[in-house]
């Protein structure tokens, strides 16, 4: 699940900023049926960052919430929930692309996975330093626009297909597009999503192809009937709901 992506507060109170807002956001949305965490960590003052001083503290945060795959809490106590958690790596975070690779390279707590737009100069080199840490990626590409990102995608030897998946945001439920993308895949996983009036429809277009997908006020604030989200939560279940409907209609 999305938790907050690069909205701002400005876009409602559906959207955690802080910390604690986004610990309190995740765990609700866990209990609702989410299986990973994506957070764009923040500075105080409400700014995306890279920075080590921003993405640790968050990041044990989550872990001291019981979440993190195979993490264990700072306290020694047990091991994380199995609830994966993801850092997105942009340019909304940090736009010089030797500046990001030097963020990444200084990060002092780990975050399960990384998303790098492929969209975005030096991904290719951001994605080798991630998984050269530890860390797996998601490599995201948009489905339906420019080809360059999908080809830049493809063009990249991937040695450990086990830590790589492609997070593919099409622009439109139209099932051509992304049945031709399945079908030029190398074998990695593939997890759909879309954004604002694309989400739904492609969260059931996922269910169709059997993907995974993604929800979240990162990138919608609605339900699927039009009104305003209240949380993360009520989307997550929102989208479990949907998903069950959709692969029964599929049997």
């Amino acid at each position: 699940m999305s938790l907050n992506g690069s909205r701002s507060a400005a876009d409602g109170a559906a959207v955690p900023m802080s910390p604690e807002g986004l610990v309190e956001a995740a765990r609700a949305a866990v209990a609702a049926g989410g299986r990973e965490v994506l957070v764009h960590a923040r500075t105080p003052c409400g700014r995306e960052s890279l920075s080590p001083r921003v993405v640790g503290p968050l990041l044990e945060s989550l872990r001291d919430a019981g979440l993190g795959a195979g993490t264990r809490r700072r306290d020694g106590s047990g091991p994380g929930g199995g609830v994966a958690v993801c850092v997105a790596v942009s340019v909304g975070s940090e736009p010089d692309h030797a500046e990001r690779l030097a963020r990444v390279r200084s990060w002092t707590v780990l975050p399960d996975r990384a998303v790098v737009r492929f969209a975005e100069p030096g991904a290719r080199e951001l994605a080798e330093a991630l998984l050269e840490r530890g860390v797996a990626v998601d490599a995201e590409v948009p489905v339906g626009g420019s080809p360059e990102p999908l080809a830049r995608f493809l063009a990249w030897p991937v040695r450990d297909p086990a830590r790589v998946r492609l997070v593919a945001e099409p622009a439109s439920a139209d099932p051509g597009p992304v049945a031709e993308l399945l079908r030029r895949l190398p074998p990695v996983p593939v997890l759909l999503f879309g954004r604002g009036a694309a989400a739904w429809p492609v969260l059931r277009l996922a269910a169709r192809y059997g993907t995974g997908a993604r929800i979240g006020v990162g990138d919608v604030l609605h339900l699927p009937d039009g009104r305003p989200a209240r949380s993360n939560a009520e989307l997550v279940a929102a989208a479990a709901r949907a998903r069950e409907v959709t692969t029964a209609g599929n049997r």
